[in-house]
């Protein structure tokens, strides 16, 4: 068995998910081959060495199902051997779609994989795809469902984060980002989005707010006290009966922010990068995923992450840099928390409470920013984490080439 590595990725910008937002007008497949062509134009003059595009969709209907990562690939002009495929690992699925490439090159079974993810909110609305989960009393029942807002007041209850404390995490997002952008950190891997006459639509993440603070979000009211009082509060200290209440703490500026945006990472072996001319950038050293309690739902990124450092034979000490989707503030406060993390080198550049949670696409994405952090810092290894709904986490360990 071989190795896996990155031989380079790229992404959109992020646009707010909603009819104002700047993508709006762009339909999902647009998004993918925007990604697509411009990973071609720049790291691969045959297309013909890919064997697979693997993208994260979660939710795959409308304009986002028929397999559209196999649509986007020939759309993007790419040779007709290219397969493609569609996975859904709630918000983990771009991740996880790097994950299974990376398998699949280890394992000698492909030689050089796409993989990533895409998301248009504001044309498929979270949540359209249905599902039982939710929505068959008798699976909700058995399951103790509660929505993910609840869940992330719970782990606040839990471990006693109050409101100064998201605020600050969301506020300390957003000035990471702004400068993050300011400083060209995202400069050589965000492709603009543009429209059919080839003006730009958008060019940088849309939901990046300078200067907000922390007194500034603490104007913004509770989003989850309605549902919680409709009874999944109930629900919730059924299962952790040790908590009083729930004070619900979470709002629109200390949660991530829905958006629209597309990821594309180039994996494969390095006889596959030799033959088309490509340097290695980093490896996969390893990954994990996991299933926790499903109520609570938002916890598992750490043991996702435990599970990954054992695979690799490391600790969290090892790791340099640490990227974990700000789904919500509770969780990466939580992450910190339970691996005892510097909180200085945990999303170094801002996370998704300030530049958007594309679901299929944001893990693809906070691979790629650390990557770029460790080659811009000179530093080694990071690792990448995202908590998942029902319950569930995923890790990936890159190590820098």
């Amino acid at each position: 068995m071989g190795g896996a590595f990155i031989f380079d990725h790229l992404r959109t910008p992020r646009g707010r998910g909603k009819p104002d937002g700047a993508l709006h007008e762009v339909t999902p497949l647009r998004l993918a081959t925007t990604v697509l062509g411009a990973l071609r134009d720049r790291s691969l003059p045959d297309t013909g060495l890919v064997d697979d595009v693997i993208f994260g969709v979660v939710m795959p209907i409308g304009e986002q199902g028929q397999c559209l990562p196999r649509i986007a690939a020939l759309a993007a002009g790419y040779a007709e051997t290219v397969a493609g495929v569609q996975v859904n690992r709630f918000c983990a699925s771009g991740l996880e779609a790097v994950n299974m490439g990376a398998a699949k090159v280890m394992a000698g079974q492909a030689d050089m994989v796409i993989c990533g993810g895409v998301e248009s909110m504001s044309r498929v609305p979270i949540l359209s795809d249905g599902g039982a989960w939710g929505a068959d009393p008798a699976v909700a029942r058995a399951t103790q469902f509660v929505p993910q807002g609840i869940s992330a007041d719970l782990i606040a209850a839990r471990w006693g984060y109050d409101r100064a404390a998201l605020d600050g995490l969301a506020a300390q997002s957003h000035a990471r980002a702004a400068r993050a952008w300011a400083e060209g950190r995202f400069a050589g891997s965000v492709v603009p989005v543009c429209d059919g006459l080839g003006e730009v639509l958008l060019d940088r993440d849309e939901t990046v707010r300078p200067g907000t603070t922390a007194e500034d979000l603490a104007a913004l009211r509770p989003s989850f006290a309605a549902m919680g009082a409709a009874g999944f509060d109930r629900i919730a200290l059924t299962r952790y009966p040790d908590l009083a209440a729930i004070p619900h703490l979470h709002h629109a500026g200390n949660s991530s922010g829905m958006v629209d945006g597309a990821a594309a990472v180039l994996i494969g072996s390095l006889e596959a990068g030799a033959a088309t001319g490509l340097r290695p950038r980093a490896r996969v050293r390893a990954f994990a995923e996991i299933g926790s309690e499903p109520t609570i739902m938002l916890t598992a990124p750490a043991a996702a992450a435990e599970k990954a450092l054992r695979r690799a034979g490391m600790t969290a000490r090892d790791i340099d840099l640490y990227e974990v989707n700000e789904a919500f503030a509770a969780v990466a406060l939580r992450f910190m928390q339970a691996l005892d993390l510097d909180p200085a080198i945990v999303n170094v550049n801002g996370g998704a409470i300030a530049m958007g949670h594309p679901l299929g696409a944001t893990g693809a994405m906070i691979l790629g920013t650390a990557l770029d952090e460790l080659e811009r810092t000179g530093k080694a290894t990071a690792l990448v984490t995202l908590c998942v709904g029902a319950g569930m986490g995923v890790a990936t360990i890159i190590e820098r080439v």
